[in-house]
């Protein structure tokens, strides 16, 4: 077992293990019930433990085997006109996205992406609801700002959950196909960039062998309680998860954490 554990996770001690266990469990149980979030709160955890460069292609190689089969289930559901924007845009800005991955300073991206989150949270919090249907211009710019922090962070979903969630229409059912059909087209998408980029590896895909399992059963557990859940709770819990993980990626927890 050890060699086996030395194979998979090369140079990564046990707690880093199980590190990267624990994010993949409850980042699994979240993306189950709202539809969204497994990179907000994996990625935080799993930056710490192999790098964000590294986390990046590692959530890609955990996460595809489940959102395409997701997407088929929800493409029905979905409404097409507001989702193809959103994917043309995002498939345009992730290579702007990556390449901001690989030049900006990570600290300087940090406080970027916490700032922007807390913002939008804090606008959701307070009541603030978008009143119409979305128009062609907003759903291509939020489609832009996903697919940067796609290439940034693997955090694409954070703004259109924002974006949806903050429509007047109060369909959670709705908002939830709309999140994994575009996910599902995005992640098909942003694999072949990434692969071209070099950032899936076989590494990567060695890494992700055990987690499979574990991402997995926090799916399955995750979509069961959303069937259980009323319609304030679930925006409640995606609000927190949203909130959480900008709170989470914060510097200013750095020196306390040994970050």
């Amino acid at each position: 077992m050890p060699d086996l554990l030395s194979l998979l996770f090369p140079n990564l001690p046990a707690s880093g293990i199980a590190t990267l266990l624990g994010a993949t469990l409850l980042g699994g149980l979240v993306r189950g019930f709202t539809g969204f979030g497994f990179a907000m709160v994996f990625m935080p955890l799993a930056s710490l433990v192999i790098g964000p460069v590294a986390a990046l292609g590692l959530i890609w190689v955990i996460d595809a085997p489940f959102a395409l089969p997701l997407a088929a289930r929800s493409a029905k559901r979905a409404e097409w006109s507001e989702v193809l924007p959103l994917l043309l845009t995002a498939s345009l800005a992730l290579p702007a996205g990556i390449a901001l991955l690989t030049w900006l300073e990570p600290l300087t991206m940090r406080w970027l992406l916490a700032g922007l989150v807390l913002t939008a949270v804090a606008l959701l919090a307070s009541g603030w609801r978008y009143h119409g249907r979305p128009g062609i211009p907003l759903s291509l710019a939020v489609g832009s700002l996903s697919g940067l922090f796609n290439g940034l962070a693997s955090l694409g979903g954070m703004p259109l959950a924002v974006f949806w969630l903050g429509a007047q229409r109060n369909d959670r059912h709705k908002t939830r196909a709309n999140l994994q059909t575009y996910f599902g087209l995005s992640t098909t998408i942003s694999g072949a960039v990434l692969f071209l980029k070099g950032i899936i590896t076989m590494a990567s895909a060695l890494m992700a062998l055990p987690l499979f399992a574990v991402y997995g059963a926090g799916l399955w557990i995750g979509t069961h309680g959303f069937r259980l859940a009323s319609e304030r709770t679930f925006r409640r819990i995606a609000y927190a998860v949203i909130f959480l993980s900008a709170l989470v990626s914060l510097p200013l927890w750095d020196g306390l954490l040994g970050r």
